[in-house]
């Protein structure tokens, strides 16, 4: 069992720390609320860290979970930061969806201190964090990876080592770019249905029974046919990782064509008033 600090209980994270505890490693929390840090161990029974350098000062190993690049920036290297508590031999895990850039940098600096790193993006949702079953894309060095995974069996349902630091943001984008595509796919399929006069319901329960079938269908055409959309990711955090996505894509030198034109769609989507709007809410775009 290992000395754990995790820091950043949203959605993600909150459930995420809950897991470790009870895997059995002791753990402190941090969040930029305290008042939420001070709410999860009321409800789990950890130690709220009066800051991030006494968190990490604390641990064999550090877990992160922020929103933006500039948010994991900031929680690393600024001021009172993790950089100033961790000590040679520690292990940073970063579960953030922020650049491969901005993770092989922090990599780069951690180890002039003897400091290691894994970044680790999750995918399983709001869902996936509480119910423990989320699929985690690791990238760090073997003996890094070795050390976060027993650690992260906590709460994946599958994990898994696809290279160095910088792999695992960037294998998260190809779930980012699959993701989006099926959601505008499903979101057609929907509305074609209801406008070809066909009762959506028994068209969708058949073709989640096909071919068609995908885990958005199966976990998500109920809600959106009932036009709720407050089910899980918000369309503001899709924008922020396609935009990484294309990014990423133009240093590349490739063109990502549908995944352009459905964050477009997503732009769409806030301008109606639905960043908070989970990302099904596609369809409803499609209806205005």
């Amino acid at each position: 069992m290992q000395k754990l600090a995790f820091i950043g209980l949203g959605v993600m994270g909150y459930p995420m720390a809950g897991h470790l505890l009870r895997a059995g490693h002791q753990v402190s929390v941090w969040n930029r609320t305290p008042a939420k840090a001070e709410a999860w161990c009321r409800e789990h029974g950890g130690t709220p860290a009066g800051s991030l350098a006494g968190a990490a000062a604390n641990a064999d190993i550090v877990l992160t979970c922020v929103g933006r690049d500039s948010d994991l920036e900031e929680v690393v290297l600024g001021r009172g930061g993790l950089i100033e508590g961790l000590r040679p031999g520690s292990l940073l895990i970063d579960h953030s969806t922020v650049s491969a850039k901005l993770s092989r940098q922090l990599a780069e600096q951690l180890a002039t201190q003897g400091t290691g790193y894994v970044d680790a993006p999750v995918s399983g949702g709001q869902q996936g964090a509480i119910n423990g079953q989320l699929s985690i894309f690791c990238g760090g060095s073997a003996a890094d990876i070795a050390r976060a995974q027993p650690v992260l069996a906590a709460y994946a349902k599958a994990q898994a080592h696809l290279g160095p630091v910088g792999h695992g943001q960037l294998a998260k984008m190809v779930n980012q770019i699959c993701v989006a595509g099926v959601i505008q796919g499903l979101a057609e399929g929907m509305h074609f249905a209801a406008q070809a006069g066909l009762d959506v319901e028994q068209v969708m329960s058949l073709v989640g029974n096909g071919a068609g079938s995908s885990w958005q269908l199966l976990n998500r055409h109920r809600t959106m046919n009932a036009g709720e959309y407050d089910h899980g990711f918000a369309v503001d955090w899709m924008r922020k990782d396609l935009d990484i996505v294309l990014a990423e894509a133009d240093n590349m030198g490739i063109d990502l064509e549908i995944t352009s034109q459905i964050n477009n769609f997503y732009k769409d989507v806030q301008a109606m008033g639905g960043g908070r709007w989970d990302t099904s809410s596609l369809l409803r775009r499609l209806q205005e």
